[in-house]
């Protein structure tokens, strides 16, 4: 789903959390699930959501600064991905001082590219590729 024409800007601002409550509450209270939602999909289901959140959070108990480090990568990542304006120097700053806004933003990035961050990188192809969203229904008889 990469655009490799022209360069594009966020499809939201940095302070829009309020356009997006679910997730704005989601990164405030727990930002490393936000972020292992949004690497899964950066990653193409390389690595989990869990193995990054988990270690979102180590990072984040051992070294303070290092969890703002590790998702400075993935916004970067994810503007190469996208053509999305911007350079690393702006992403890390960012990722240090204003962390749960980047998360939210990266996170909205995502919602308004169609992807549902909460489904992961293999549900995200399911809905793609027209999958049942519910179990077929049946007609059970009685049998003797």
């Amino acid at each position: 789903m990469a655009n490799k024409g022209a360069v594009a800007d966020w499809s939201s601002g940095l302070c829009d959390c309020c356009s997006d409550a679910n997730s704005c509450c989601l990164t405030i209270w727990c930002p490393c699930v936000t972020f292992g939602r949004i690497a899964e999909i950066v990653d193409q289901g390389t690595l989990g959501c869990c193995f990054h959140g988990t270690l979102c959070c180590l990072l984040g108990a051992f070294f303070h600064l290092a969890p703002s480090l590790y998702t400075c990568i993935y916004r970067k990542n994810m503007r190469a991905t996208y053509n999305i304006e911007g350079n690393q120097c702006v992403d890390c700053l960012l990722s240090f001082f204003c962390f749960n806004l980047s998360l939210c933003q990266q996170y909205r990035e995502l919602k308004a590219r169609g992807y549902d961050p909460s489904a992961g990188w293999e549900g995200n192809a399911h809905l793609q590729r027209g999958g049942a969203t519910a179990a077929p229904a049946f007609e059970a008889g009685m049998t003797r």
